[in-house]
Parts: structure tokens; C-alpha cells; sequence
């Protein structure tokens, strides 16, 4: 599996209210349109930024840490951005990004700044920043949750092959 994209650089600690904020936790039901607030309280614009099919967000260290809304990785799928790169995720954010076919990729972000092309092999288990030469090892991602990336998730790869048959 391989994407490409634009890098959109974030810190550390990117907790699920920053992804999302909790005021719209009830008042949004429409995932397209709660995904125009991602990021907002650290950037009001953020969502202009992203362009859709194209977007890699890169984070620093435990990103998706505090609550388990499934909102969070919904709106980041929903926004367009292809995949999330950190140096490590919260453990229940991992679980609810696979389940909705979000790809998550652990690597040394440090070498990644904003806007770097980014080619992302998970066959090959490294990425390649085009802007830098830059070659970043990336933690192996099993070939049973490529496959269930590949079908859009968890529900999805059932609903397709009738069960988890990998």
C-alpha cells in the first residue's frame, strides 16, 4: 500500500478535544460538517488547509490521547487527510482509527515540516520525504490491517467478506 501527500505539521499532546472540540460533541450530527471544525481550537483555519486526498497530518508523541469519541478519527478521515503520522498514538485512538480505515504510521517525525512531500510505502515500511531525501523507517503494519484499511475499515471488511477471516 502507498499514499502520497503534502505534509500538515502539528506538536505534541494533540488530544481528541483539539481534534474536535467537545462543544460539538451533540449539537453536529453530520460528520461532514463537524469535520469543517477539525483542529479549531488551535487553528480556526485549520480546516482551509487541508486538501482533500493530498493532506498527511504529522504529529509529534501521543496524539488522540483523552477521550474514546469515535468523532475524533471520523472527522480526520471525513476532512479528506489520507493518513496521520506520529511518533506514537493513544491506544484507543489507534483501535477507532482502524476501525474506520484511518491509517496511522509511527515514525520519527522530526525530520517532517510543514508542507514536505511525502510518499508513504507500507510494504516497504519507510517513508520518503521528496522535499528533504530523507528516508524515515516506519513501525511495520501487518498485511491483515492493510487489507482492512484497504476496505474502509473494520465494518466494512465484514460487510465485504463476511466475517474476519484474514
Amino acid at each position: 500500500m502507498k499514499i502520497e501527500g503534502k505534509a500538515l505539521k502539528l506538536g505534541d499532546n494533540i488530544n481528541t478535544d483539539f481534534i474536535i472540540s467537545g462543544r460539538y460533541k451533540f449539537s453536529i450530527t453530520d460528520i461532514n460538517e463537524l469535520a469543517k471544525h477539525i483542529m479549531e481550537d488551535i487553528d480556526p483555519g485549520f480546516s482551509k488547509k487541508i486538501v482533500p486526498s493530498e493532506t498527511v497530518l504529522v504529529a509529534g508523541k501521543n496524539f488522540g490521547m483523552g477521550s474514546s469519541r469515535e468523532q475524533a478519527p471520523l472527522v480526520i478521515k471525513a476532512s479528506g487527510i489520507v493518513a496521520v503520522l506520529a511518533k506514537n498514538f493513544a491506544r484507543i485512538f489507534y483501535r477507532n482509527s482502524f476501525n474506520i480505515g484511518l491509517l496511522l504510521v509511527e515514525t520519527d517525525t522530526d525530520k517532517i515540516a510543514d508542507n514536505d512531500a511525502l510518499d508513504i510505502d507500507l510494504d516497504k515500511g519507510a517513508i520518503v520525504n521528496s522535499t528533504t531525501g530523507a528516508s524515515l523507517p516506519i513501525k511495520p503494519l501487518p498485511q491483515f490491517m492493510q487489507k482492512i484499511l484497504s476496505e474502509g475499515g473494520v465494518v466494512n471488511y465484514v460487510k465485504k467478506r463476511g466475517g474476519l477471516t484474514l
